[in-house]
């Protein structure tokens, strides 16, 4: 906590993330996509917490995201790839099903778009 009783951005972020882990639980049929903002970069694990390992993960470091790059600082179309290239690699595992968890990000711009694009591949209902 900072000096003055005043939380910053990122600590009231991981507050809300706490409220909303309690009620989110991913499984091996059914895992938790875990999202991760840094300022350059996305990543995106499905995650069996009864097992406590990671089952897939992307992220927008990989290579074949280098070339998506467009001038427009939100990347959004970035956030989507990411989005289709986690469903593919989780339909590969066989999983036909995931819990969205936001980390305590808005429900808007990069999040929404990685979460409609896997909604898209049938995976988030």
């Amino acid at each position: 906590m900072s000096n003055h009783g005043h939380f910053s951005a990122n600590e009231r972020r991981l507050w809300r993330k706490i409220r909303i882990r309690k009620r989110l639980f991913g499984t091996s049929e059914k895992p938790r996509l875990s999202i991760f903002k840094s300022n350059k970069f996305l990543y995106l694990q499905a995650i069996d917490d009864i097992e406590g390992k990671t089952l897939v993960s992307a992220s927008s470091t990989e290579e074949e995201f280098n070339k998506e790059k467009s001038k427009s600082k939100k990347n959004l179309k970035i956030a989507e790839k990411l989005g289709q290239v986690v469903a593919e690699r989780l339909k590969e595992k066989g999983i036909q099903s995931v819990v969205f968890d936001r980390s305590g990000y808005r429900y808007h711009g990069k999040i929404k778009a990685v979460a409609e694009s896997v909604r898209k591949s049938g995976l988030l209902k």
